[in-house]
């Protein structure tokens, strides 16, 4: 017993070595494990519906329009603000997308659909820059701005139609929400999967390549090697569970949803955004420090406006995949949905001090939040329990912001 303990912080140092040799982030991974953990856990409660197809593949939708206002929300708390409107900016948006599309203007004919997308994107950035006016340039709180932006946008949903029900939505529309034929099909998914894994390889050859020119510590070679395999190896489950979901009564495969690929979009341009922009390096900067980004040159006043118009053009962008799939625009669209968005985001390890978070993350956040859901229902329980239990979920994530960054070297 002494020989296995005294082998116990060798362990813990090979380890370490090794994660810190692949440049895994110690708590990316931990989110991982806890994920993984929550599924297996629903699995078993719920005698194995959890890990069912249909679940996975309803579950993958859901998440999309929660994770797709999560990367948003991760430049808003960076910055060290907060949006408490986005649930309302989605309603609001989501509705008027819907009236022009269904409704017939003084043009004589109802509003294609791509030109109602266009309408709703512009009029999601209008809101979001509108409120990062009032936040950057008039100097009121975040909080009380969104506060107030959660109850006029709320309200304005109401009033597109006086609270009525606005439907039914262009049968090309409905596809954008991942319903009866809203998937890209089984040929297409392993289209798509092939070309993620050519690009992770290619990515690894070039940046590998780009590492050793310039004089960059590298990856070992086992470890990249491993790290591709496991990558593809995911790539490949997903694609291999989304096809097993048939369409009713049919053995033809569904494949990925489009509001899945909207999200991966999402994701793609946000990182984009964060790692080679300007603007998402000043974001990031004035998290950290406000006054020293100021100091330095920073704009630090119309980035922030622009961080809040991107935070409303992305709830835009739920807002068409809300209404695609519920085939119509309801003024109770995206209710309680900033609570989610920003739990999320936090649970992603978004700091609340700012400075600090990863669109990865927020989409892990994300998933994390509608598994808990997901399997919440599927056990019976009640929605107020299910509002208990997400609560909780969220103190312990902030709880444990607080120690990993208290901990951190």
């Amino acid at each position: 017993m002494p020989d296995l303990m005294q082998q116990t912080p060798v362990e813990e140092q090979a380890l370490s070595r090794c994660l810190k040799q692949a440049e895994i982030d110690t708590r990316m991974l931990a989110m991982v494990i806890a994920l993984i953990a929550i599924w297996v856990t629903l699995n078993f409660l719920t005698d194995g519906i959890f890990f069912t197809a249909r679940n996975m593949y309803n579950l993958a939708v859901q998440s999309s329009v929660v994770g797709i206002m999560a990367t948003g929300m991760v430049l808003v708390i960076v910055c060290r603000q907060i949006d408490l409107s986005v649930g309302s900016v989605l309603g609001f948006t989501g509705m008027v997308i819907a009236f022009l599309q269904v409704h017939v203007f003084s043009l004589g004919a109802a509003w294609n659909w791509p030109l109602t997308i266009l309408c709703g994107l512009v009029l999601g950035g209008i809101i979001g820059l509108w409120q990062g006016w009032w936040i950057a340039y008039r100097g009121v709180p975040s909080f009380v701005t969104t506060l107030a932006g959660l109850l006029m946008f709320r309200g304005a949903a109401y009033l597109v139609t006086d609270g009525r029900t606005v439907a039914p939505m262009d049968k090309t529309y409905q596809i954008l929400g991942g319903g009866l034929d809203g998937s890209i099909g089984a040929r297409w998914s392993w289209i798509f999967a092939i070309a993620v894994i050519a690009w992770m390889l290619i990515h690894c050859m070039v940046s590998r390549r780009s590492c050793i020119k310039y004089g960059f510590k590298v990856k070992p070679m086992w470890i990249q090697i491993l790290l591709l395999a496991i990558g593809a190896a995911l790539v490949c489950g997903f694609v291999m569970l989304m096809n097993a979901y048939h369409k009713p009564r049919t053995e033809i495969s569904r494949g990925i949803p489009v509001p899945v690929l909207i999200m991966i979009c999402v994701v793609v341009a946000m990182n984009l955004l964060t790692k080679i922009t300007r603007f998402g390096r000043y974001v990031f900067a004035i998290g950290g420090n406000p006054e020293a980004a100021e100091l330095s040159g920073i704009h630090v006043k119309k980035i922030t406006a622009f961080v809040f118009m991107v935070m409303g053009i992305l709830c835009a962008v739920a807002a068409v995949i809300t209404t695609a799939r519920l085939n119509a625009g309801a003024n109770s669209m995206g209710t309680l949905a900033e609570l989610n968005v920003i739990a999320a985001a936090v649970i992603g390890g978004t700091s609340l001090a700012g400075g600090q978070g990863t669109i990865i993350g927020a989409i892990l956040g994300a998933v994390i939040m509608q598994s808990l859901d997901s399997g919440m229902v599927l056990l019976g329980i009640s929605s107020a329990m299910r509002q208990v239990v997400i609560g909780t979920v969220l103190i312990l994530a902030v709880w444990f912001d607080v120690v990993y960054n208290r901990n951190r070297p």
